[in-house]
């Protein structure tokens, strides 16, 4: 009986530590295709804040990692 209770909870976690799409929500926003001027950003920062700064363009790149916290904490 304990081995019935045990495989819905390891699948439980595992289905937890799976990566989504949420996890690659921080995004920077490009003027062009080159990619050199920054336009806008939106996501979440490194102090759990959230962003959205200029505007959004057909060119972006989007990761998991945070934003950089504006002014950076002291």
């Amino acid at each position: 009986m304990k081995r019935l209770l045990l495989i819905p909870a390891l699948a439980l976690a595992i289905a937890a530590s799976v990566p989504t799409a949420e996890a690659a929500s921080n995004c920077t926003y490009y003027s062009n295709a080159n990619k050199n001027v920054v336009v806008g950003q939106f996501g979440r920062d490194c102090c759990n804040n959230n962003v959205a700064r200029g505007y959004k363009t057909a060119y972006s790149t989007c990761s998991s990692a945070c934003l950089i916290c504006y002014p950076p904490p002291v």
